[in-house]
């Protein structure tokens, strides 16, 4: 009798489809191997056999070519994780697939490796695998009483609540625990995925857990080569080879084929690097992680020491087991904060440059005591725009509804959006001026500032701009580790987990940028920055000091930081969420539109909205154009949905994929493209 294989293609296509298996092939063939299949009249991919069956297609079904692997490369859990990613992200199996594999997993990249490769065999290369050696066990540093407290409590919640929330203070010693916890596993043989934010702060925690795991440590993410990524796939495959594995990476690391898996953590859970923006699927590894350790039987930790409102919503109404360390390691004090305010101390023309007479004075005194400086300013390049002071023209992408950005360094205009530049013009393209201004601040101008400030100091700048070389980041913070450099400047990626000894001073040069972003959220992204950013101060044996620069220092989220109410700041926004119904009290779904046309965009978005009103009624709000219009030359338009958290959430957005692939698919809007986006940030 004939077989069948339903195959997954890495493509957003609705099902899978359905080919024969020839007979010479029927006795290799297995779900989650790799199958050569045409699609269409010549193009040749690779899918994955999701499953093998004798249900003959309507339609004759098309021979599979060749079978790539010997064994599957998938755990056979990875079938239904997929599928619960497509269902609740409202995106194809297909797009996760693509998100999921490993680039020499892929069609394009194992093809072209296939030509190039010359002697040497994806499969060799992806059957390549090395057995962990057997290792020592573990040393691990004693923990405090506090600490041990919180490792003994986790144990036991475990009987009763599989998602823990660990809400640490900055500098509380919450990496400590997790190693213990980690070495508990790797006793057990078992493998522990620690999920961190972003590539950035890998850096120093590497290197800590390398000192205690050795060889047994695995990392994943996107700056590693192909081969090198396909390498630790294959070894998390096979499981850990008598002495545990400890698998570090980004949120991709989710989709990795864990066989053994004991513990998730997920450190700095509150961070927004966790969710995927583009493309689909548009997921947050911190619930992914939750539903992944749901079908391995596992236990998860989140830690922060600012953590998200919907965790700390779900900890303290008794979804999640809570657990608190609320002093820093080694006694140390937390920062003390004061608040300088620049209206006042533009009134009195006393600033200058970036700074006020506050600022100044604390830089001054802690490079004198021979200590170093964090500087956190949220915007790159040297200042958001230029203008021409006679006729007030902006430039402007011609392809995003944004102002060009000044990088003074390469005396480029550029925008953050498509990545369109263009040199800085001598004259006003409109009116011929010479008079072309910058506008605002950002981290290349607080160097410049600072340089003529303080002419002996040494200054680094860690950004996106300064980062662009793969070892860039290490080398940076390396040399501010060793003292080389006195004052680091830096976005957001200074707040993130980073220790340094010396640092005595943070200061935020622009409170107000974070405070006034138009978005629900805006108030505890701010909390959470300024926070975390402040905690990088005085991590040793000197309590120490943080400067918020701020034009309203009297704004509520500030007061909430200085006065290190993390409390009253929940309390405060959980019952503004509560009053408009915002998360966590309703799920948020954000649908775009892009066409070409700004016309053809808005009757879309016109036609969609009236669909899904009338099945939603008043849980459909919009359309609207965003704050930004139009991207990569697509105008813009937006649809946001708040429903309850009730049994009815995959009716509801069964129904809503509906509607949108009616509108997507019309003659009427040609080339329009629509994109769902659930639990947006």
């Amino acid at each position: 009798m004939t077989l069948f294989a339903d195959i997954l293609l890495p493509l957003a296509l609705p099902k899978v489809l359905t080919y024969s298996i020839p007979e010479e092939l029927s006795g290799d063939a297995a779900p989650g191997q790799r199958v050569m299949v045409q699609l269409g009249k010549s193009k040749i991919l690779a899918g994955l056999i999701w499953k093998i069956h004798q249900d003959a297609p309507t339609q004759d079904a098309r021979p599979i070519i060749r079978i790539v692997d010997e064994k599957p490369i998938l755990e056979p859990r990875q079938f239904e994780f997929w599928e619960w990613m497509a269902t609740y992200y409202l995106c194809t199996p297909g797009e996760v697939m693509k998100a999921a594999l490993p680039s020499l997993l892929k069609t394009d990249k194992l093809e072209t490796r296939r030509k190039t490769a010359g002697p040497k065999s994806k499969k060799n290369i992806i059957n390549e695998t090395t057995p962990e050696e057997q290792q020592n066990e573990p040393v691990v540093s004693p923990l405090t009483p506090s600490q041990q407290a919180v490792f003994e409590e986790f144990k036991i919640n475990i009987e009763n609540k599989r998602v823990q929330l660990l809400h640490g203070i900055t500098s509380s010693g919450k990496t400590e625990i997790y190693i213990h916890l980690i070495a508990e596993q790797m006793r057990q043989n078992r493998q522990v995925l620690f999920l961190l934010p972003e590539i950035a702060i890998t850096t120093q925690i590497i290197s800590r857990l390398e000192s205690v795991f050795g060889d047994r440590l695995l990392i994943y993410h996107s700056r590693h080569t192909p081969v090198r990524r396909l390498k630790v796939w294959n070894r998390i495959l096979e499981g850990p080879q008598g002495s545990g594995q400890l698998i570090l990476g980004v949120r991709s690391s989710v989709f990795l084929p864990f066989s053994n898996l004991g513990l998730i953590i997920v450190d700095e859970e509150h961070e927004h690097s966790y969710k995927q923006q583009d493309p689909a699927p548009r997921y947050h590894a911190r619930d992914v992680a939750i539903v992944l350790a749901n079908l391995h039987q596992v236990p998860v930790l989140m830690g922060s020491a600012t953590p998200s409102l919907e965790s700390w919503y779900a900890a303290h109404g008794g979804k999640y087991a809570l657990l608190e360390l609320n002093e820093r390691f080694g006694g140390v004090e937390m920062p003390e904060i004061i608040i300088s305010g620049t209206n006042e101390a533009r009134k009195r023309k006393q600033m200058q440059g970036s700074f006020t007479p506050l600022m100044l004075k604390a830089i001054d005194e802690t490079l004198t005591h021979g200590e170093q400086v964090i500087l956190f300013h949220n915007r790159r390049g040297y200042s958001p725009y230029i203008e021409c002071s006679e006729c007030k023209y902006i430039p402007k992408c011609i392809s995003c509804d944004v102002s060009l950005t000044y990088h003074r360094t390469t005396r480029m205009l550029e925008c953050h959006h498509c990545g369109y530049r263009i040199r800085v013009p001598d004259r006003c393209p409109e009116c011929g001026s010479t008079g072309l201004t910058t506008k605002g601040l950002g981290t290349e101008r607080v160097e410049d500032d600072l340089q003529l400030l303080f002419p002996s100091a040494r200054i680094g700048r860690l950004d996106l701009d300064s980062t662009r070389k793969a070892s860039s980041y290490e080398q940076i913070l390396t040399s501010f580790e060793s003292g080389e450099i006195d004052i680091l400047i830096g976005t957001q990626m200074i707040s993130k987990g980073l220790d340094f000894s010396r640092v005595n001073l943070v200061g935020i040069i622009n409170a107000d940028h974070l405070l006034n972003f138009p978005d629900f959220r805006s108030h505890e992204r701010s909390f959470q920055l300024m926070t975390q950013v402040s905690g990088r101060a005085g991590r040793r044996q000197t309590r120490g000091l943080v400067v918020i620069q701020v034009s309203d220092p009297e704004h509520p989220v500030v007061q909430y930081v200085a006065g290190n109410n993390l409390s009253g700041f929940y309390h405060s926004e959980l019952e503004e969420r509560r009053l408009f119904s915002y998360p966590p009290f309703s799920r948020l779904i954000r649908i775009t539109l892009k066409h070409s046309k700004a016309e053809t965009a808005a009757i879309a978005a016109k036609d969609l909205g009236t669909r899904l009103r009338a099945s939603l009624g008043t849980r459909v709000l919009g359309p609207q154009v965003p704050l930004i219009g139009k991207v990569q030359d697509r105008y813009l338009q937006t649809l946001l949905i708040k429903l309850e958290r009730s049994s009815e959430l995959t009716h509801r957005k069964n129904s809503i994929a509906s509607h949108i692939k009616e509108v997507e698919t019309s003659k009427a809007y040609g080339h329009l493209i629509i994109q769902a986006d659930v639990d947006p940030l």
